[in-house]
C-alpha cells in the first residue's frame, strides 16, 4: 500500500488535476513563465512554464499524445511523450483524457521540430513536456466550437461545394456564446486593434495638447433634443442616459479647458438592427476652442486618422493577418494629406453620375455609399470629408456659415463609403442658438440649461464624435459592427 502512495504522489508531481495554482508552484520550481507569442528558435534548450487553453488533444497509441495549447491569440504544439513516474505513458493518456478548451499548465523544454509544426503560430518550436496539470476543466460538450467558430464564409461555402458537412456558427450563436467566440485568433486581434485605435486616440490629442475628460452619463433632459433616450427615475425624478456628451465637453471648453477629448459610453435608444448601429457604444469624442475657422477641427481630424491608420498598419501587421484569414478584405486606401470635398462638389458628382439627389438634401445612405466609390475611384482614396452641409440637414446647434447661412461650418467624414464621423462649429451665441432652435419647433424652456452655459462668456468652438466601434469595422471591412462590440448591445440584445 506504501509504495502504491508513494508512486501515485510521484504522478500528480508530473501530471494530474491540480487542486490549486498554489499547489503547483512548488512542483514547477525551476521552470521560468513564459508567453507563447514569445517562443522561437532562440528559445531552444530553455526549460519553460506556459498556460493555456487545451486546443486540440491527439492521442498517437498508448505513450504519446500531442497537444495544441493556446494563449491569446498564440498556439503551441506541445509532445506528451511517456512521462510520469517510471516513463509508464500515464501523462500521455492523461493528456488524451483532457476535454478541449481546458486551461492547463505545461512545463518543458522547448526544443526544434524536425519541421514546421502546421497549424500553430509558433511553427519553429514546440514543447517536449515534462510537467501537465490541468488548472480548470471545461465541460466535455462545449456548445460552439472554437474551430467552427473560426471558419471564414469562403472555407464554410468550399466545404458545401465539396458536399462536406462543416458546422457554421452564425451571428445570434456566436454572440450567445461570446465568452467561447471572442477565443478565436480573428476575434483576439479585433479587439487588440481596437485597444490600439483607442491608444492613438490619446496619444495624438495630448500631443497635440488636449486635456481627457469624464462627462456625466446620467442626465436630466435629451442631449441631442431628440426621442431616442433611455429613460429612467433618478432619485424620484425623470432622467436619461446621455446620447452624447456634446453639452458637458461644450461646457468643458468654456469652462476654460480649451482643448478635450473623451472615451466613454454613449446610449442610443433607437430601434435600429441594421450592421452599423447598436444602443450603447464607445465614443471618441473631441471639442475645442477655434482661432479662425472651423475647418481646425478638420485639421485634428486629418492628423489624427492618418496617424491611426498608419499605426495599425505598421504596428498590428499580425492582427490584420489573423482577421483577414477569417474575414478577407482590402486594405483602406487613405491619402497622406486627407481629401476635403464642399458638399456641393459632392451632389455634382452624383448628378453627374445619374443619381438624384436633393441639392440642398441630405444624403441617403445609397447616395452616401456611390459617393465613396467615385470619390475611391477619381482620388484613390477610402477616407475623405464631405464639408459645409446645407444649414437644414445639420442640428439646431450648427453654426451657419457667415458668407452664407443656407450653409453651415460642418462636416462628415467617410469611410469605405459609410459616415464615421460628424463634426461641426458650434453656435456660441445664445440669442443665435435659442433662434435656430426655435426655427426648428423645439421648446427653448426645455434647453435652457444649454443656453444659460454660453451665457457667461463662451469661446468659439467646435468638435466631432465618432463610435470605437464603426472605426474598427470599416478599418477592417467587417461588414456588421456586432463583430467589433465586445458583448454587443442592440435592440434586441441585453445578454450576455
Amino acid at each position: 500500500m506504501a509504495s502504491g502512495g508513494e508512486h501515485h504522489e510521484e504522478e500528480e508531481e508530473y501530471y494530474g488535476d491540480a487542486a490549486t495554482i498554489g499547489a503547483l508552484r512548488p512542483l514547477y520550481a525551476g521552470y521560468a513563465w513564459a508567453d507563447v507569442a514569445s517562443l522561437g528558435p532562440e528559445s531552444s534548450g530553455h526549460a519553460v512554464r506556459v498556460r493555456g487553453a487545451a486546443q486540440e488533444v491527439r492521442a498517437v497509441g498508448r505513450r504519446v499524445a500531442f497537444l495544441v495549447l493556446r494563449q491569446g491569440g498564440a498556439t503551441v504544439q506541445c509532445v506528451v511523450a511517456g512521462g510520469g513516474a517510471g516513463g509508464d505513458g500515464g501523462m500521455a493518456r492523461f493528456a488524451a483524457g483532457l476535454s478541449r478548451e481546458s486551461v492547463v499548465d505545461v512545463a518543458g523544454a522547448v526544443s526544434l521540430p524536425r519541421e514546421p509544426v502546421r497549424g500553430t503560430t509558433q511553427q519553429l518550436v514546440e514543447i517536449k513536456v515534462e510537467k501537465l496539470h490541468c488548472v480548470s476543466r471545461a465541460v466535455p460538450a462545449l456548445p460552439i466550437g472554437v474551430d467552427d467558430a473560426a471558419r471564414s464564409e469562403e472555407d464554410v461555402a468550399r466545404a458545401k461545394a465539396a458536399g462536406e458537412q462543416v458546422v457554421h456558427v452564425g451571428q445570434d450563436k456566436r454572440l450567445d456564446y461570446r465568452v467561447i467566440d471572442l477565443r478565436t485568433a480573428a476575434n483576439q486581434a479585433i479587439f487588440r486593434i481596437q485597444c490600439e485605435v483607442e491608444n492613438v486616440f490619446r496619444q495624438v490629442l495630448l500631443s497635440e495638447g488636449f486635456v481627457g475628460i469624464h462627462t456625466p452619463k446620467l442626465i436630466g433632459g435629451s442631449s441631442e433634443g431628440g426621442a431616442a433616450v433611455f429613460k429612467l427615475d433618478y432619485n424620484g425624478q425623470p432622467a436619461c442616459l446621455a446620447q452624447s456628451p456634446q453639452l458637458h465637453k461644450q461646457m468643458a471648453v468654456c469652462g476654460g479647458f480649451g482643448r478635450v477629448f473623451e472615451v466613454g459610453p454613449v446610449f442610443r435608444a433607437e430601434d435600429s438592427n441594421t450592421h452599423r448601429h447598436l444602443c450603447e457604444f464607445v465614443g471618441l469624442d473631441v471639442e475645442m476652442a477655434l482661432r479662425d475657422h472651423y475647418t481646425e477641427v478638420c485639421d485634428v481630424v486629418d492628423k489624427l486618422f492618418v496617424a491611426m491608420f498608419d499605426h495599425l498598419n505598421d504596428k498590428c501587421a499580425k492582427e490584420l493577418e489573423a482577421i483577414q484569414r477569417q474575414y478577407p478584405f482590402e486594405p483602406l486606401k487613405y491619402l497622406r494629406t486627407t481629401l476635403r470635398m464642399d458638399y456641393d462638389e459632392g451632389i455634382r458628382m452624383l448628378q453627374e453620375a445619374g443619381v438624384h439627389v436633393d441639392p440642398m438634401g441630405d444624403l441617403n445612405t445609397e447616395a452616401e455609399k456611390k459617393l465613396g466609390d467615385l470619390v475611391r475611384d477619381r482620388y484613390g482614396t477610402e477616407f475623405y470629408m464631405l464639408c459645409r452641409y446645407p444649414s437644414a440637414v445639420r442640428p439646431f446647434y450648427t453654426m451657419p456659415c457667415p458668407e452664407d447661412p443656407r450653409y453651415s461650418c460642418s462636416f462628415d467624414v467617410f469611410v469605405r463609403g459609410e459616415e464615421i464621423i460628424s463634426g461641426a462649429q458650434r453656435v456660441h451665441v445664445p440669442e443665435l442658438l435659442a433662434a435656430q432652435a426655435a426655427a426648428r419647433g423645439i421648446d427653448v424652456a426645455t434647453i435652457a440649461t444649454y443656453l444659460d452655459a454660453f451665457r457667461y462668456g463662451a469661446p468659439p468652438h467646435g468638435g466631432f464624435g465618432v463610435g470605437l466601434e464603426r472605426v474598427v469595422m470599416l478599418f477592417c471591412g467587417l461588414g456588421n459592427i456586432r463583430k467589433t462590440s465586445l458583448f454587443p448591445r442592440d435592440p434586441r440584445r441585453l445578454a450576455p
